[in-house]
């Protein structure tokens, strides 16, 4: 009989107080495998020594391409790699951006779904936007269990709250109570292994590194009228998530919150530039409307005022515009946890 022996964990802004929490409460023979993916700068330094003191009883080591998986370790990911599990290995991945970031925690959890299926647990802990949401449902799509911890007790609830629309979860749980929770999981007998989904297969590849193409991309997604923000290139709608996600031919992968705050950003910038240049132009005329008037040239003189005017007001829009746009509050959505217990 095999056990739930892998537990996988993702996390973002708020998440190393809930993690720290975990790991302490992990006894010293616990028979499972743990993973943790947080976001972190490609330079991050003392991420590995936070963690390391926190887990107590189990030693911690950042993941290595061929580094065999043992129980009772923690293995936290490498920054600016996603870390992917294989049978009985690590492999670190230098496939492309997914959400903006790299290492991201739905590669993670993709791989642990694609090779271990029932045998994994997936936690989602506090973080903004809504990276790990649909690594947690590829887990249950293939057997495995989702928790996430209570948005209330997150300091940013935004991941768990995506992580619960993504996907029917097992568990909702406070930070606290999420270490004793996973050492009582991880002694029960899993479930049946279900049937890989190839998108997640696919996606895991990409992760890895693997040649994407259009024909392969096809595959998992349909192309649609948008830009990468990465890239440039054209973005194409996965198409069996119950959550709607782009990846581009490179591979970029973006779910829809994600590319909206791209998108708002890029707007504002623009709008910022054209402000700058409408000012630029409103000042221009001016000066040639008093140059006109010096040399006698009224009636241009009358042109070049109108034109002036006409900018300022165009400017004035801009800047009303640019004032009232939503900030990212506003891609929010409430949502309820659907699990079996809240706690």
């Amino acid at each position: 009989m095999q056990h739930r022996d892998i537990i996988v964990i993702g996390g973002s802004a708020g998440a190393t107080a809930p993690l720290k929490q975990i790991l302490g409460r992990f006894p010293a023979d616990l028979p499972a495998a743990v993973f943790v993916v947080l976001h972190i700068p490609a330079q991050g330094i003392g991420i590995l020594s936070t963690v390391a003191s926190a887990a107590g009883k189990l030693p911690v080591r950042q993941a290595e391409s061929g580094m065999v998986i043992e129980n009772g370790h923690v293995y936290l990911a490498a920054p600016d790699h996603h870390l992917l599990l294989f049978e009985n290995h690590m492999m670190l991945g230098r496939g492309p951006r997914e959400n903006m970031v790299r290492p991201a925690i739905d590669p993670l959890f993709r791989s642990a779904a694609l090779y271990y299926g029932p045998r994994v647990i997936g936690v989602v802990l506090s973080g903004l936007l809504s990276d790990g949401a649909d690594g947690l449902s590829a887990i249950k799509r293939c057997g495995g269990v989702a928790l996430v911890q209570d948005p209330a007790d997150a300091i940013a609830d935004e991941m768990p709250r995506r992580a619960l629309e993504a996907t029917m979860v097992d568990l909702c749980v406070r930070g606290a109570k999420l270490g004793d929770v996973l050492s009582d999981l991880v002694r029960e007998v899993s479930g049946t292994a279900l049937p890989v989904p190839p998108d997640i297969r696919l996606e895991v590849e990409i992760a890895a590194g693997e040649r994407i193409d259009s024909p392969r991309l096809a595959e998992i997604a349909a192309p649609a009228a948008l830009t990468c923000p990465s890239c440039g290139g054209v973005l194409s709608v996965i198409k069996a998530d119950h959550s709607l996600r782009f990846r581009c031919q490179v591979g970029h992968g973006f779910a829809a919150d994600v590319l909206a705050k791209e998108q708002e950003s890029k707007v504002d910038e623009a709008l910022r530039v054209a402000l700058r240049i409408i000012g630029e132009r409103a000042e221009l005329v001016q000066r040639m409307a008093v140059d006109a008037r010096q040399r006698g040239h009224r009636a241009v003189a009358e042109m070049y005022d109108r034109r002036a005017v006409e900018y300022r007001e165009y400017a004035d829009m801009i800047r009303q515009v640019v004032l009232q746009s939503p900030g990212p509050s506003a891609l929010k959505q409430d949502t309820r946890c659907h699990g079996r217990i809240s706690c």
